[in-house]
């Protein structure tokens, strides 16, 4: 999403605001001074700075480019079969991100979906203010978010008979809530926790 800003010259104040602010926690958590949830909260929470004063309908030229230019390179298709296969068997799939929700929505729908769950952006007089409506959807709020999404559903979901797939530490409590948990392309902290469980972990 940055990438769509930079390319085109606009909000290049609030970028290397953004950036200055946010960067120096890249190097606390490679340092291992700060978790991995807290390095991306704010990463996620501040994203919303970028669309202050602009309208839903503004934003969907954003929402259609990281569709339909930017995702296209960027797809391993490997994963996206396992996320077919999911679908081609009638269960429901739900993509849950710390990401705008708008965004996520509109990413859900490219794969095959109409579930998404992800943080909310403040809206007022039909214009979105720059912040970001708690709770952020990371760490522990991604699972409970997900869940509050699918009671509101009514969808009795055995949990236990369910698959969630992550590449983060930052996602454990998602990948704990069902009983088979998968690492996608994990990091190094997911990685050991996935291999000291017995996780599956892909790619194989």
């Amino acid at each position: 999403m940055l990438d769509y800003f930079q390319q085109r010259g606009q909000r290049r104040g609030t970028h290397l605001f953004y950036m200055g602010l946010h960067y120096p926690t890249y190097i606390l958590r490679k340092l291992g001074l700060i978790s991995e949830a807290a390095f991306r909260k704010p990463w996620a929470e501040n994203m919303a700075w970028y669309f202050r004063g602009y309208t839903p309908q503004q934003c969907q030229a954003i929402w259609d480019w990281i569709t339909d230019e930017y995702l296209p390179g960027h797809w391993r298709d490997d994963i996206r079969t396992v996320l077919e296969s999911h679908l081609k068997a009638g269960e429901p799939v739900v993509l849950v991100s710390s990401g705008p929700l708008p965004l996520i929505q509109h990413i859900a729908r490219e794969v095959g979906t109409d579930h998404a769950v992800g943080t909310q952006l403040e809206m007022r007089d039909g214009r979105y203010t720059g912040l970001s409506l708690k709770p952020i959807c990371i760490d522990t709020y991604k699972a409970s978010m997900a869940q509050e999404y699918l009671q509101q559903l009514g969808l009795d979901i055995n949990y236990q008979g369910s698959h969630s797939y992550a590449d983060s530490s930052s996602d454990l409590v998602v990948l704990e809530m069902v009983g088979s948990p998968v690492a996608v392309y994990p990091d190094e902290g997911l990685r050991k926790v996935a291999e000291g469980r017995g996780w599956r972990i892909l790619p194989e």
